[in-house]
């Protein structure tokens, strides 16, 4: 029965943070994107995130982030910085080639810093790349 089951394995989607410019407050924001590299659109995308060190946690939030189009991003949320010292934890689920496809994306404590900054796949910036 089990041997029946096909797990897909998630490819080319990938989460990243970045340090951009908020123009509304005048200040230097980590937002954390997820990047469509595939040359199809992932649809119905979800994606639940969690902080957490030790004894403390954050709450689960969800986003529903819906379809995201072929070789592109979307932002799915701030991090402030207190979260940097902790394991920020992103759940990824998404509809693609009429399968379902799920991972976690793991930022592990003190990792989001300006340090481990690469090219992103998709997007034109610089920032903190899960594979």
């Amino acid at each position: 029965m089990r041997k029946d089951i096909e797990i897909p394995v998630v490819e080319n989607v990938y989460v990243a943070v970045v340090k951009e410019w908020n123009e509304e407050f005048l200040a230097q924001d980590w937002n954390a994107y997820i990047i469509n590299d595939r040359n199809t659109p992932i649809e119905m995308v979800l994606v639940v995130t969690k902080g957490y060190d030790g004894d403390q946690k954050t709450s689960l939030l969800r986003h529903g982030i819906g379809t995201i189009a072929a070789k592109s991003s979307a932002k799915i949320e701030m991090l402030q910085e207190e979260l940097l010292q902790m394991n920020n934890e992103f759940a990824v689920t998404f509809f693609a080639d009429n399968k379902l496809f799920e991972r976690k994306y793991i930022f592990r404590k003190n990792t989001i810093n300006e340090k481990a900054f690469q090219d992103l796949p998709v997007m034109d910036q610089r920032g903190i790349l899960v594979k």
